[in-house]
């Protein structure tokens, strides 16, 4: 005759390991679903607009437009990264400025430089374009959404 309590140990024993199975699985899946802050980055892993790019040019009157960086202050061929704002101002072309979040697409990290005509990802080493934000070099396998800018003629950069 069977005992029921080694059934009932057995049960026990054997949800406790799927439990914890199913939590280890968990812990160590992710695709970059949130933010090493816990937040959702569902907006930074959006792609970038369809159709063809556009850069911004300077042009007149920003005001009351909350100023992210003067033109002067991003490097032509390169870029600037804002790190309070979580965006990426670049200089493809002199005078043509775009921006992008700084949040890469992959894991959720912050891009800390712009070089080379590369923006980095110091986590996993994606690199993106600063002429349109897209993948040069994974593992990230979307580019970076592009954020509207307008330049001022007086040289402040703001979002759009």
């Amino acid at each position: 005759m069977s005992d029921p309590t080694h059934t009932a140990r057995r049960t026990v024993l054997a949800a406790g390991a799927a439990a914890l199975a199913g939590g280890a699985l968990t812990a160590c899946g992710s695709d970059g679903e949130t933010t090493p802050q816990g937040q959702s980055n569902a907006s930074a892993s959006a792609p970038a607009a369809s159709g063809a790019p556009t850069a911004a040019t300077p042009e007149s009157g920003a005001a009351g437009a909350d100023v992210l960086v003067k033109a002067a202050d991003v490097p032509k061929g390169g870029g600037t990264v804002l790190k309070e704002q979580k965006l990426v101002v670049t200089q493809p072309t002199a005078g043509s400025f775009r921006c992008f979040t700084a949040v890469c697409p992959h894991q959720g990290c912050l891009v800390n430089k712009v070089e080379n005509g590369s923006i980095d990802c110091p986590c996993h080493g994606s690199k993106f374009a600063v002429a349109d934000g897209a993948v040069t070099k994974g593992p990230a396998t979307k580019g970076l959404a592009e954020k509207k800018i307008k330049v001022a003629a007086d040289g402040n950069i703001s979002l759009a």
